[in-house]
């Protein structure tokens, strides 16, 4: 019988930044809901101020003014839809570990819609990080979808074979 967990180091890496992933944005949801009622303004130019940065350089001005027109419905609904995708993120990660078949289709299936969005923002205005996460999701989209038999498959046979060996040693004669 062979080993339902075959050693993929590149899906470990999948895992990995799945999960990291999913952590990252599920924090960013319950903190963007945590201060969803502060006064975030008056909260950015404390942060300035406590980090001893220059609240004048067009960069934080840019982002302060961003900051400034948020409205409490609007962080709400921006936590809800990260919280939702860290969460989906987790169980893709949770999946994957677990080599569930279900966990590769949801890591196909999210790869494969972002990669036309991220051509579409590269067309638009090219970006170095826009760049790599188009990489990263394509490596992601072709290697699970290549290996998704091997790595995902075999531990259901696995399952099936044991299942078999039981019921064969059941129907040995001096078994009961």
């Amino acid at each position: 019988m062979s080993d339902p967990k075959q050693r993929a180091p590149t899906l470990y890496g999948i895992i990995t930044f799945k999960l990291v992933k999913g952590a990252l944005f599920t924090t960013l949801g319950l903190v963007a809901y945590a201060y969803s009622d502060n006064n975030l303004p008056e909260e950015y130019r404390s942060l300035l101020h406590f980090l001893h940065v220059n609240p004048e350089r067009h960069f934080w001005v840019f982002l302060a003014g961003k900051i400034g027109s948020l409205t409490e419905s609007n962080l709400l609904l921006v936590s809800a839809a990260t919280l939702i995708y860290g969460l989906f993120a987790l169980v893709e990660g949770i999946g994957l570990y677990c080599r569930v078949s279900w966990a590769s289709w949801m890591a196909i299936g999210e790869s494969a819609l972002f990669i036309p969005i991220e051509l579409y923002e590269l067309r638009v205005h090219f970006s170095k990080s826009v760049t790599v996460i188009l990489l990263l999701n394509l490596i992601i989209f072709w290697y699970l979808l290549l290996n998704r038999k091997r790595l995902f498959h075999s531990a259901f046979q696995h399952r099936q074979e044991a299942a078999k060996l039981k019921r064969s040693e059941a129907a040995l004669p001096g078994k009961s």
